[in-house]
């Protein structure tokens, strides 16, 4: 006998489904035309990277859900769901094949394989998901989930999958009691529930399949309808979000064409690009990026789900005719965008590539640039910048004081090298980051390195204008900078600066400046595997590295301050609890060395208190603003005494007897 069932068994008249389902998509319809025409109120965005790399991220990240799975609880139930929801679609519509088409999906093997044992167990992967879900919003609680606002539409949405999921398997129950399918233990959720009506006359069982099938149906054409009127809009927009997401790393920002740009940064909704609005429809709630944000875990005003959230809130209200509220100031208050360090933990953690950041720092552009309306400290350091090239006032260094006695060589004295130093202005001007200046080019003159500097011909990279929002300063900057790299043919450079390394290697080309560029931890690595260099001092003690933002998150370098540790003998490497991709911010970055933080607790105190929590007796790291943060919280701490603040350059040439 052939493995086979009935398609629509008891349902005589089940193309009145297709008229039902008609109201149910004009609603569907209207609410994804309603996300659309918000989104496309956004000004124009370029989509840069190959479609084939997106389509494997959108295997990657939104079938497979690989930065979800993180979160073991959280990957288990979300794959439940969506898996068990995208097999049970895809049945259905080989049904309505059938039904249509004639291709016999509902007999032979794939019957039974597919449409009936895969089919069931994906349908029962799915309820346990929602049952986990409802047990973690209502059990465990996490903080970093749902705003109370928005729960309702969240439950909603919850109640009436379980409610399909379990109609349709009551539903197929009461087909097999009512019919005694020979091969309906094929099915084993439809199976077992087929227990619970074996004692019931089958004129009861086929009324109530009847009245359950319609209600099923019912029921699962209000969930479809309702998903883009509530967070089940990501169910397609995370998605797509995914496909478009941006490509050139989350340390790159916009670079805004000053001679044709109509206004600077974003003042109103519609002056973020479509691409921002579409992050803003994505969003999940999920709070990932607010569990991982250093602002808000120091207690200041600022989390990235929060911004997300309430952009979109205000996008809706203006696509419906409300521009009541200021959105800078108002919506998003000054007070939240001062707190952000551009750390990229929110970049790093979001399952589906939502970048904060980009928006913030449009805002920070319109406060700056439009309203000349931005902290007074951060306003002394670009005059600075403007007037001298650096942002340290009251500095009576020059950017070669550090270099003297060392016979370090100018560019423009003994031409090209091999490879430029670009010092940077905190070693340049900070007096504990010359120390760092020192020891590294020490390093680079014991390994028979051809280097050289640019010397007083060297400015800022125009990193802390650009993230505090200065456009027009950070691009007069950089062009300057490339004038005179190119004019003097610079290929390779590298710098102890994380943020000037990510600066000159990821924005400085669509100015007309590119460039190899390394940052000093890879290169000494790798002149200690070429057996240039040789750390043989011991260095007895406990050390904790920490990562710089803008050196691990945003450009994926972890392993190279770790091999040089690593390889000076007697150093013991002791790992924060927030290490590599997962580590806290010094707070320094964003232009927040130039901020006084006046809510909450000091970014730098939070991350040295979980330093100091291992008791080491060596603070390292591979940045000067990490550095200088470390500094003041040790001395705030009344730990200077046992834990040494110190760059990796300057334990290798310790090692190095140097």
């Amino acid at each position: 006998m052939i493995p086979m069932r009935e398609i629509y068994w008891n349902i005589p008249g089940h193309l009145f489904l297709y008229l039902l389902f008609f109201p149910f998509l004009v609603v569907w319809l209207y609410g994804i035309y309603r996300h659309t025409r918000m989104i496309l109120m956004g000004e124009p965005a370029a989509v840069l990277g190959s479609m084939w790399d997106r389509l494997k991220g959108v295997v990657e990240d939104a079938v497979l859900q690989r930065r979800i799975a993180k979160d073991t609880l959280s990957g288990l139930l979300h794959r439940s769901i969506s898996w068990g929801f995208a097999i049970l679609f895809i049945a259905t519509c080989l049904v309505a094949l059938q039904d249509y088409l004639g291709i016999p999906t509902l007999r032979g093997s794939f019957y039974l394989y597919f449409m009936s044992l895969t089919v069931d167990l994906f349908g029962l992967v799915a309820i346990v998901g929602v049952l986990m879900a409802l047990a973690r919003r209502y059990g465990l609680k996490p903080d970093r989930l749902l705003l109370p606002r928005k729960a309702k539409s969240y439950d909603a949405l919850l109640a009436l999958l379980l409610i399909s999921l379990v109609t349709g398997f009551l539903i197929e129950g009461l087909r097999i009691a009512a019919t005694a399918d020979p091969w309906g233990r094929w099915s084993p959720g439809g199976w077992l529930a087929s227990v619970l009506f074996r004692g019931t006359e089958q004129t009861q069982q086929v009324a109530l399949h009847q009245v359950l099938w319609w209600f099923h149906a019912a029921m699962a054409f209000t969930f479809i309808a309702l998903l883009p009127y509530g967070v089940g809009m990501h169910v397609t927009s995370a998605a797509a979000n995914i496909l478009l997401k941006n490509q050139e790393g989350s340390g790159v920002l916009r670079t805004i064409d000053l001679d044709r740009a109509a206004h600077f940064g974003a003042g109103a909704i519609d002056q973020f690009t479509w691409k921002d609005l579409l992050d803003l429809e994505a969003c999940t709630e999920c709070g990932r990026c607010q569990q991982a944000c250093p602002a808000w875990a120091t207690g200041k005003p600022l989390t990235p789900k929060g911004v997300i959230i309430d952009l979109r809130d205000h996008m809706r209200l203006v696509a419906d005719g409300d521009e009541s509220r200021k959105m800078v100031g108002e919506v998003i208050s000054h007070d939240v965008l001062w707190a952000c360090t551009t750390c990229g933990a929110c970049h790093q953690e979001c399952p589906i590539f939502i970048e904060p950041i980009p928006k913030i720092i449009e805002m920070r552009r319109h406060l700056v640039m439009e309203e000349a309306n931005f902290p007074e400290t951060m306003q002394q350091a670009l005059r600075s910048l403007e007037e001298r090239g650096h942002p340290f006032r009251g500095t009576s260094a020059s950017r070669t004081d550090w270099a003297k006695g060392l016979g370090v060589k100018t560019v423009a004295e003994n031409g090209p090298p091999e490879i430029l130093y670009w010092v940077g202005c905190a070693a340049a001007f900070d007096e504990r980051n010359q120390q760092v200046a020192a020891a590294f080019a020490k390093l680079l003159q014991r390994a028979g390195v051809d280097f050289a500097i640019l010397g007083e011909e060297e400015r800022c990279t125009g990193d802390p204008a650009r993230r505090i929002g200065n456009e027009y300063l950070f691009q007069a900057l950089a062009k300057e900078n490339i004038a005179i790299l190119n004019g003097y043919g610079i290929k390779k450079i590298v710098t102890t600066c994380p943020h000037g390394f990510n600066t000159l290697k990821n924005e400085y080309p669509k100015l007309g400046g590119s460039y190899e560029v390394v940052h000093h931890t890879q290169m000494l690595a790798d002149l200690v595997k070429e057996g240039r260099l040789r750390p043989e001092k011991p260095i007895d003690g406990v050390v904790s590295f920490h990562d710089p933002c803008y050196l691990g998150r945003h450009n994926g370098i972890y392993d190279p301050p770790r091999q040089l540790l690593g390889a000076i003998p007697g150093l013991v490497v002791k790992e924060m609890d927030r290490c590599r991709e997962g580590a806290f911010c010094c707070g320094a970055g964003g232009g927040l060395m130039w901020f006084e933080e006046k809510i909450g607790k000091r970014v730098s105190w939070e991350r040295t208190e979980e330093a100091l929590a291992l008791e080491p007796q060596v603070l390292a790291s591979a940045c000067p603003y990490c550095l200088i943060m470390f500094e003041d919280a040790l001395k705030v701490k009344d730990a200077i005494g046992r834990t040494r603040p110190l760059d990796v350059a300057e334990l290798m040439a310790q090692s190095m007897d140097m």
